[in-house]
């Protein structure tokens, strides 16, 4: 994803912002979506050979760079894996639970197992040594199959909105159900209140685009500090 494409991106974020509360324009604002959130995500999800951000944080990678932590950053000292379990795990719950009124795919598929890690949340408010932990022991492999079948199921939640729920707000029982399962460390519950605060169309527009797009962006810098 070159500077170009990046323009455009965000062109096409703000033309998004504009197109999701209005339920006249439901199917051009799904469609759109689909558009910018497949640039977030490898062309496994599409299969359409278009180049994405994640493909060109992994194009040359290694696995030294991946777990790196501190990062050589100046805006996060968190690894690559951090970043894309944190934008995974956010996904998961926002677009499944608040959205999708369904479980988290997390919770569905066994992923704690095959991720190698006890840590179920977002990873705010992660101390060092946890964020080192997560680092070292995270399954990388399992870690990209994860975050692929994520957004699988948020294409799938959208997919299945009928014109006007873009408006709808977060439901209390929602965010409870997050608070429940432990979502959230007990020091990021500023998190839950956040997205209590929300539409629908304002968790597509933060955290499912702008938030998947700004860490990769993180990811990618940290890569080229590393591998110069």
């Amino acid at each position: 994803m070159n500077l170009e494409q990046r323009k455009l991106w965000n062109e096409n974020h703000q033309q998004l912002t504009a197109l999701l509360p209005n339920p006249k324009e439901h199917d051009q604002a799904v469609e759109l979506f689909l558009r910018q959130h497949a640039w977030l995500y490898s062309s496994r999800m599409l299969d359409s050979g278009l180049e994405t951000m994640e493909d060109e944080l992994l194009d040359g990678i290694t696995e030294e760079t991946f777990r790196q932590y501190p990062a050589p950053a100046r805006d996060t000292k968190n690894s690559i894996a951090w970043h894309l379990w944190h934008i995974a795990r956010i996904e998961d719950m926002t677009m499944n639970v608040l959205v999708g009124g369904r479980e988290q795919v997390f919770h569905t598929g066994d992923w704690s197992r095959k991720l190698n890690i006890h840590i179920i949340h977002t990873g705010n408010g992660m101390t060092e040594e946890e964020a080192a932990e997560l680092s070292a022991k995270m399954d990388l492999a399992a870690l990209l199959d994860y975050r692929l079948e994520v957004g699988k199921k948020t294409r799938e939640a959208i997919g299945l909105l009928e014109p006007g729920q873009f408006k709808r707000k977060v439901t209390p029982d929602g965010i409870q159900t997050l608070r429940d399962q432990g979502a959230v460390k007990p020091d990021a519950e500023w998190l839950l209140d956040y997205w209590g605060n929300k539409t629908f169309a304002g968790l597509v527009l933060m955290p499912a685009t702008r938030h998947n797009f700004l860490h990769l962006n993180k990811a990618i810098r940290i890569k080229q500090k590393i591998q110069k």
